[in-house]
């Protein structure tokens, strides 16, 4: 048995980290928007003998230590007593540690289309496991309830799917420019002396993008949180310069990640593109927003299983 489910991948603007002991309180206040590119997960199911979990990424056969949040998610939801192999095979459309939320989406997928193939858990109940593994192997804090949400979204309470508070933004004729550029650890910039500063920004952005919700603000504030709080910096912040020259709103840094984004009419997409190309930027993806929520059902295509 197959079971294909669809994560998209998620941009945050800015935030405030809000840490607790309990996991279902641990998460995120601040802004995003969710892509129609993302991280799709199929899972394969069959018994056998005894019961084994391997994880895929790309194609490539990962252990647990590269892996944790993926293999701690299908540890629990498996069942203990079942007797066969599972097989979870994750593809990302971003780079890992780039910003785009593919921790979250791994985590995600893998909860859905495992609760999806054992009829064990419900989308709520799968989407708090993959929470909860984010926050205790500190991958992220509100990538997971962001993308299930969808949309252009404010996460305005902390914590779990089914805890937190995330609502949405309306928009229109928006498009999206993800430019990832490099790796950035999460958990460096959490651990460090800048999460007082970081806390402080994203609470006035926050409190401001809650007066005027709309997307022309939250690009704004956006901008000013990775600039106040000194993340934006070096090529990122001269790239960003460039684009601001052809674009009505101004671009801002993927929270967590050397990465660029922007919200595009379409009239400055070929603007857009023509910097880059100037400037030699040969990866970059122009995207829709993903407005719903994951997707999962059964998959009737084919694997291979050989890397495995």
């Amino acid at each position: 048995m197959l079971v294909r489910a669809f994560v998209p991948s998620h941009i945050t603007a800015f935030f405030v980290p809000r840490f607790n002991e309990n996991y279902l309180l641990a998460g995120s206040l601040g802004a995003g928007v969710n892509l129609n590119r993302g991280i799709t997960i199929i899972a394969g199911i069959e018994e056998g003998v005894e019961r084994q979990v391997r994880v895929a990424f790309n194609g490539k056969p990962v252990k647990r230590k590269s892996a944790v949040i993926s293999y701690s998610v299908a540890e629990e939801i498996v069942p203990r007593d079942f007797p066969g192999e599972v097989e979870i095979w994750e593809y990302f459309d971003f780079p890992n540690g780039y910003g785009f939320g593919n921790s979250g989406g791994g985590a995600l997928g893998t909860a859905l289309a495992l609760s999806y193939a054992f009829k064990n858990k419900t989308m709520l109940q799968a989407a708090q496991i993959a929470h909860k593994h984010e926050v205790l192997n500190r991958g992220g804090l509100g990538d997971v309830i962001a993308q299930l949400t969808g949309g252009v979204e404010i996460r305005i309470k902390e914590g779990a799917p089914g805890v937190g508070v995330v609502d949405n933004i309306f928009f229109e004729d928006y498009k999206v420019l993800a430019v990832p550029l490099g790796r950035l650890s999460t958990r460096e910039v959490l651990e460090g002396d800048m999460i007082k500063l970081i806390e402080r920004e994203g609470m006035k952005a926050l409190e401001k993008l809650l007066m005027a919700p709309n997307v022309e603000n939250m690009m704004r504030l956006s901008r000013e949180f990775a600039e106040n709080t000194g993340l934006f910096e070096g090529e990122l912040l001269e790239i960003a310069r460039e684009l601001d020259k052809v674009l009505k709103l101004p671009s801002s840094m993927v929270m967590l990640g050397k990465s660029l984004f922007a919200f595009l009419r379409g009239n400055e997409i070929p603007k857009a593109q023509e910097t880059l190309d100037e400037l030699s930027i040969e990866r970059y993806e122009i995207c829709e927003v993903w407005k719903g929520k994951p997707e999962v059902g059964r998959w009737f295509g084919s694997v291979s299983k050989s890397y495995l």
